[in-house]
């Protein structure tokens, strides 16, 4: 069967993408039925919102619109995103009750919460 250049390309970045959110979810908690999906937005070093709220089995993603990657680093470590390309996204999936305060390790003044209620 012969693939086509833009159809190998698009069949990769489904791969790689698939992979990420495998690992999110399986790492942070159980996705729920009826689960919500919230998005905070990462640019001009800053997170948005800054402060959300979500119940347990929801899904944040985190959307880099920034030219430099960025991370979302939980302050007792309950996540971690690594490092977010320019233009990527990252999934986490909450689980346990609480506040989660995180940060980006490359540009520590970027600070955000989760409140998992």
């Amino acid at each position: 069967m012969r693939v086509g250049k833009h159809s190998a390309v698009r069949v990769c970045a489904v791969a790689v993408a698939g992979l990420g959110l495998a690992g999110a979810a399986a790492s942070s908690g159980q996705v729920k039925a009826g689960a919500k999906t919230f998005v905070v937005t990462m640019q001009i070093t800053g997170f948005e919102p800054q402060i959300l709220t979500v119940a347990p089995g929801d899904r944040v993603t985190w959307v880099n619109k920034d030219l430099f990657p960025h991370t979302a680093t939980a302050d007792d470590k309950t996540f971690d995103s690594q490092g977010v390309a320019p233009t990527g996204t990252w999934t986490f999936v909450a689980g346990k009750l609480g506040t989660y305060t995180y940060t980006c390790t490359f540009h520590p003044t970027m600070r955000g919460t989760i409140k998992v209620q």
